[in-house]
């Protein structure tokens, strides 16, 4: 069993290259905390939590206090009752306990984060723009970097949002399939009345229309809806995906690894959406490359659509070292590849920042 040599944990706000629109507010940085653990042989594991207060209801400030504690008490108490501990952790904090969980499993060597030869996870790319000629542009420069998915932010205004869909479609002209996201920016009469205006051509999917728990009125928008719906933000657990396919509410699932916890229960869940006869979409918009790497490596054998693991294209610097190779508009996994923490950028970036040793914390518990 690996001995813990040093935690390390530290709070990072990591500017965005331009500010990242959603319905509830514009991002313009990461709040992240890192998880860096290093046992006695050397050997690292990491873990991230991008805080987004609004797709969760944990914030910034609340889960840096809990991320310390729980080094303390990993510290004191070891790996094993940490692994028991942040399952429970994480219906409360999943985003938190999910940094702790998958440094964890990364300490241990995990078959999840290799690949056998040199594996490509297409990823989706996102259009920003609104007006025709600026649209234009940027989806041709998107197809010519070799995106196949694109993802368009509504959720804003009906009206506005069914027109910028009409355009889109005009440009897009079958060249790429389309994802629209409401992030939960419409109420039920709003959802039905969006797509009821929909011509479907060319429309993948429509995700997440009304609010996270608001299932009846999501169940109104599906009903109407002439394309398929994915849930996001109404799935935290494998409790919530079979809710979802028992009332019928949605063709597709989308999964994040911050919402599970750990790699496996991640890969349960994809499992579980497949037998339920759903499809799953994988990935974090809203993640440093750490966070979109593991992703990715879970979508390479299980995920056969547009990985939405896009968050580090959006960040102005790379979080690891070597940087993840991105070419083709695909996510190109290396085998034999260990991520390392880039220390400029968790220098420039920094907030504050704890290490422990654990040798030192159980002295002190000892008295």
């Amino acid at each position: 069993m690996r001995v813990l040599h040093e935690i390390r944990i530290a709070r990072l706000r990591i500017p965005l290259s331009r500010p990242y629109r959603l319905a509830f507010g514009a991002v313009e940085h990461y709040d992240t905390i890192v998880v860096e653990l290093v046992d006695d042989d050397g050997c690292g594991g990491l873990g991230e939590a991008t805080v987004l207060t609004g797709y969760t209801d944990e914030t910034i400030e609340e889960s840096w206090a809990v991320a310390r504690q729980f080094a303390e008490f990993l510290a004191e108490r070891g790996p094993v009752p940490a692994r028991l501990e942040l399952l429970r952790l994480g219906e409360r904090y999943p985003f938190t306990a999910t940094a702790f969980a998958t440094a964890l499993e990364m300490l241990a060597g995990t078959a999840r984060l290799a690949v056998a030869t040199c594996t490509p996870v297409p990823i989706l790319g996102l259009l920003h723009a609104i007006e025709a000629s600026a649209a234009a542009a940027e989806f041709e420069a998107l197809l010519a970097d070799g995106y196949r998915t694109i993802k368009v932010k509504v959720g804003f205004d009906v009206e506005r949002d069914a027109r910028i869909v009409r355009m889109v479609q005009s440009i897009v002209r079958g060249r790429a399939a389309i994802r629209l996201d409401a992030n939960q920016g419409y109420t039920a009469a709003q959802g039905a009345a969006f797509v009821r205006a929909l011509d479907p051509a060319g429309i993948e999917l429509f995700e997440q229309p009304c609010a996270a728990g608001d299932w009846e009125s999501h169940l109104v928008v599906a009903r109407a809806s002439p394309v398929p719906l994915m849930l996001d933000e109404s799935i935290y657990g494998l409790s919530d995906i079979d809710k979802a396919a028992s009332l019928g509410a949605a063709a597709f699932i989308k999964v994040k690894l911050m919402k599970f916890v750990t790699l496996e229960r991640l890969a349960q869940a994809i499992e579980r959406i497949r037998d339920l006869g759903m499809t799953a979409v994988l990935g974090n918009g809203v993640a440093t490359d750490l966070g979109c790497w593991m992703e990715a490596c879970i979508a390479a054998r299980l995920i056969d659509n547009a990985g939405e693991m896009n968050g580090f294209l959006k960040a102005r610097s790379p979080l690891l070292a070597p940087t993840l190779e991105f070419r083709d508009g695909k996510l190109w996994l290396q085998p034999g590849y260990i991520p390392r923490l880039d220390p400029d950028t968790v220098e420039r970036y920094g907030v504050e920042s704890v290490g422990i040793s654990p040798r030192a914390a159980r002295a002190a518990a000892a008295g």
